[in-house]
């Protein structure tokens, strides 16, 4: 447990795009050499005025015509007009403009060859970078200190390791090891190729190792989940600026340090660095995975005490975690109040309604951007599809999923179809689920099969979950859940052996089964529960009210389904099995640390089961309290005895 309190320390904030921004200089456009001056004032004059007039470009098809009247007056191979040309297509990432363009030039120079290759990088195009910067050796044009920088970054994020380490060689032909820029990029390969041995040897032998190296090293191990290193790393930087600190608590929360990320903020603000937009983002992340509320509320206090601006970036992640911490009504009012709204905003308030039960609200969200002229993307099917499926939607869901390809021209992704097969099972349209799978363009993975696994087990078509168990098998498909979902098919069917069975072959191939966590947030801090814990320093308080909570609940004609328990045990001993669950605990800490009448936030890291659902309805009713609870799904909004899912998830 950590109690997070945050000094409120007064900042002002900068926007910047990216933590690498300044290694980032090094691919920056090269200077235009001076010998490629014409002496004829003239001809110097129009071509300020075609440059000023390509600057002003925001696409090739505004530059198109300007290029075309350029060839048709005789200069197409002017290298100023050529490398702004090339300079537009890597803003609009257009990649078969710029090589018709580079293929048509006579004897390219280094400059040109590092805008084609900006453009290349800019586009994805990792590799064609590579092969080009290797074809521009072969022609015996020497690399300069703009050029290296960039190809190295195209390595590295091809994790192309041989190249880059051909490149280092030249590096030091060259003589430009002692170029810091370099040096930066260099490191980035390594470290992202996972060489930390070479990284760090980089790292070291830089004579002046400032904030921006220290924070790609840094970077290099949060991106391969190595937290202790980092932090090792991040505590012996001396100067410490807004970029270094932000890098950090991004990575934590990539690796899923929530906690430590906002005690590293409190820290970030004892020390007197500004955050800017980029850290209260990911703060707010934090805050969404967490479910932890109140301090997201405390987060966008910060925001608007100092005039953060709300952009669309700051706007969807507050909306987000509005929805993730079940405060769906503040994050429509914050949606609603947004000047700035594009796609991503709109996905996260229709993941945001998806994610609550509220799947009318999420379509007509989803048909407003449409009358809006956002163009939906890939996200925003996922979102809408979901929303139908937790509303048992099937002919919008159907229209929707079919208007992907006929109106929108998107791609249907196996999380498309994943979203119909879950559709189709939660109403217990099984045999039509299955059919929609064998039919599909898509082969179907272990989250597909598994879902349609569970549907058989809620809606008790054994046959059919031991079918779909047997192929998941078969494939090698399985991971935890498929064989907890087998064993508890087989348990419900009375059929005890082979559900012990299950397990042992789980625990034979070392396949991990996660265990069921819950977390609540009281007074600024989180606390975390296991099945049956003891390990909480109130827990006699949070057990006795365990105990009155399953006495009452005998009053309320309670039966427990214990048929869910895979182990042949006494039905005393499965009762009391089922009362030991961990959002159930959580629950019970809350009762006894909150006031009356407040609501109750519950995080669970897997799928509530029906037993533990059937009795927190029971207790709403009997503590008049709503209770919120968000699990591996959806989230449950339970009060006076009724769940927001209508018993349907």
């Amino acid at each position: 447990m950590t109690e997070v309190v945050f000094p409120q320390t007064p900042a002002s904030f900068r926007i910047i795009s990216s933590f690498m921004i300044v290694a980032a200089v090094a691919a920056a456009s090269p200077p235009i050499s001076p010998p490629y001056l014409n002496s004829n004032p003239g001809s110097f004059r129009d071509r300020k005025q075609l440059l000023f007039k390509l600057q002003k470009c925001k696409s090739i098809q505004h530059a198109s015509p300007i290029h075309a009247h350029i060839i048709k007056n005789g200069n197409p191979n002017d290298p100023f007009i050529l490398f702004e040309l090339l300079r537009i297509c890597s803003r609009c990432c257009s990649i078969e403009y710029a090589s018709t363009i580079f293929r048509q030039t006579p004897d390219p120079n280094v400059f040109l060859y590092t805008a084609f290759i900006e453009v290349l990088v800019s586009s994805g195009a990792y590799s064609d970078g590579i092969r080009t910067y290797f074809q521009m050796i072969k022609d015996f044009i020497l690399p300069d200190h703009y050029i290296i920088p960039l190809v190295l970054k195209a390595c590295g994020s091809a994790l192309d390791l041989k190249s880059g380490e051909q490149i280092h060689c030249q590096v030091m032909k060259f003589g430009m090891s002692s170029d810091r820029f370099v040096r930066v990029k260099l490191m980035e390969l390594y470290g992202k190729c996972g060489e930390f041995n070479d990284a760090k040897k980089v790292f070291d032998e830089m004579p002046q190792r400032d904030v921006v190296a220290s924070t790609v090293m840094i970077s290099c191990y949060l991106d391969h989940g190595l937290v202790s290193k980092a932090i090792d790393e991040f505590r012996l930087v001396s100067t410490k600026d807004n970029v270094c600190w932000t890098a950090v608590i991004d990575g934590l929360v990539r690796n899923g340090e929530m906690n430590y990320a906002l005690e590293l903020f409190r820290e970030m603000q004892m020390a007197g660095v500004k955050p800017n937009e980029v850290t209260i983002v990911c703060l707010l992340s934090a805050c969404a995975q967490l479910g932890a509320l109140k301090l997201g509320k405390w987060v966008h206090s910060y925001v608007e005490k100092y005039n953060i601006e709300v952009n669309h970036i700051v706007g969807s992640a507050l909306v987000n975690m509005y929805s993730r911490c079940g405060d769906i009504d503040e994050a429509a009012s914050l949606f609603e109040d947004l000047k700035a709204r594009d796609v991503t905003t709109y996905n996260s308030m229709i993941v945001g309604y998806a994610l609550n039960g509220k799947s009318i609200e999420a379509i007509k969200i989803f048909q407003r951007m449409k009358h809006e002229g956002v163009k939906p993307t890939s996200i925003t099917f996922s979102g809408v599809l979901n929303a139908c499926s937790h509303g048992g939607l099937v002919d919008i869901g159907f229209d929707i999923f079919e208007s992907m390809e006929t109106e929108y021209g998107i791609e249907r992704r196996i999380e498309h179809y994943g979203c119909m097969v879950d559709l189709l099972g939660r109403i217990g349209r099984l045999q039509e689920a299955y059919d929609f799978i064998q039919k599909g363009n898509i082969a179907p993975d272990n989250i597909i099969w598994g879902s349609l696994l569970s549907a058989s087990r809620i809606h008790k078509k054994f046959e059919l979950g031991e079918r779909v168990a047997k192929i998941l098998l078969e494939y090698g498909a399985a991971d935890s859940g498929t064989y907890i979902l087998l064993s508890n098919v087989y348990a419900s069917r009375g059929k005890f052996k082979e559900a012990a069975q299950v397990r042992a072959k789980l625990r034979e191939e070392g396949v991990q089964k996660e265990p069921g966590c819950s977390s609540i947030e009281v007074n600024n801090e989180i606390h975390e529960f296991l099945l049956g814990d003891i390990r909480h320093p109130e827990r006699e308080a949070i057990y006795s009210k365990l105990k009155e909570l399953n006495d009452m609940l005998e009053s309320e004609d309670y039966a427990p389904a214990t048929d869910v328990i895979s182990q042949d045990i006494e039905e005393h001993e499965k009762r009391w099995a089922l009362s030991i669950h961990s959002e159930r605990l959580a629950i019970c800490y809350g009762l006894i640390s909150t006031k009356p009448c407040t609501t109750i936030r519950v995080v669970k890291n897997l799928r509530v089961c029906n037993d533990c659902h059937s009795v927190i309805k029971l207790i709403s009713k009997i503590t008049q309290r709503k209770i919120v609870v968000r699990d591996r799904n959806r989230f449950h909004h339970f009060e006076n005895g009724v769940c927001s899912c209508g018993d349907y998830w």
